[in-house]
């Protein structure tokens, strides 16, 4: 289905969220090749950005086939996040920037940033207003449906001023900031966000499964959603959504052997694209591997043996080692 954000038509509405610390380069080049059609780079700090700190930097590498592809910026003042932006186009080109005011975390919301920012319904519609007219790009605004609670009439009403403020596009997690990622999304939110205004609106939160991703789209009426946790180690969920939105049927089920493959060669793209320190690296690489290696019989030993794994080729060896 044809999305468009602003002036740009996206050849999809199921996108592959900014996941901190996650969707990096090799990440995105694995779901790309199961069907992910467009992504966003993980989320990137503002303040980080205009320090030029490496890390954050490195988040920026882009690659031929991670295409279109945009950008979440993660702030509160809204001088420094248009000169974030404005870093951020000098060194890729994307579609729209996104307004991370959606994430839980503890550090962050001490930063007055993330879902702080629900908190001060003003200050974020004066951001969203100043980025806006500042960029040549559109804008959108990531939002949750409330701080400690569910507040279905203030956000609708805040979801409207971001749009007054000339926001393109809405996307909602239908959990509060006090739930974090745990417990139920409230669907009757994002269904009231997308009946109050007229530019689209993406549901996201809990959406691990295609029949998940459908009860999304039929439950709230949203225009698109994003994939996050569902993603991890599973990356054939983008492929199998459209699939069972068009057939109404489930594909089936991957075994051991497919698994292995795709994780081998997810391991492979982290060891040509990602720089790490030494222990960062293998870190990153046990998790990735641990994504993988569930609901099969061996999978808690494999999990066990994993985290004691040194290097590169070792944790290799361990997964060729699996019976399938």
């Amino acid at each position: 289905m044809i999305t468009r954000i602003g002036h740009n038509q996206i050849n999809t509405n199921i996108f592959l969220a900014p996941l901190s610390g996650c969707s990096d380069l090799s990440f995105r080049l694995i779901a790309r090749e199961y069907g992910a059609r467009f992504a966003f780079f993980e989320m990137i700090d503002a303040n980080s950005l205009i320090r030029n700190h490496p890390k954050t930097l490195r988040m920026l590498k882009i690659h031929r086939k991670d295409t279109p592809i945009a950008a979440q910026l993660l702030g509160g003042d809204p001088c420094l996040m248009c000169d974030a932006a404005y870093k951020l186009l000098s060194h890729i080109s994307v579609p729209f920037i996104d307004i991370n005011s959606a994430c839980p975390v503890k550090k962050i919301i001490k930063k007055k940033a993330g879902s702080y920012l629900l908190k001060n319904p003003q200050k974020l519609e004066k951001l969203v207003k100043k980025m806006v007219l500042s960029l040549p790009i559109p804008v959108t605004v990531k939002i949750r449906i409330g701080f400690t609670k569910p507040d279905k009439k203030n956000i609708i009403i805040l979801a409207k001023s971001c749009e007054s403020a000339g926001a393109s596009a809405i996307f909602v997690h239908g959990r509060t900031r006090e739930q974090s990622y745990s417990g139920t999304v409230d669907y009757s939110v994002i269904r009231g966000i997308k009946k109050n205004v007229s530019i689209p609106v993406f549901g996201s939160g809990n959406i691990l499964t295609p029949q998940l991703a459908k009860k999304m789209f039929d439950e709230t009426g949203c225009d698109g959603i994003l994939v996050g946790r569902g993603s991890f180690g599973n990356p054939w969920i983008f492929n199998d959504i459209e699939h069972y939105l068009n057939s109404n049927k489930l594909p089936e089920q991957r075994n051991l052997a497919t698994k292995v493959k795709t994780l081998k060669k997810h391991l492979s793209y982290v060891e040509k694209y990602n720089e790490f320190k030494t222990a960062g690296k293998i870190g990153f690489l046990r998790k990735i591997a641990q994504w993988y290696l569930v609901d099969f019989p061996q999978a808690r030993k494999m999990r066990n043996q994993i985290t004691s794994v040194r290097n590169y080729d070792s944790l290799i060896k361990l997964i060729e080692s699996l019976e399938y």
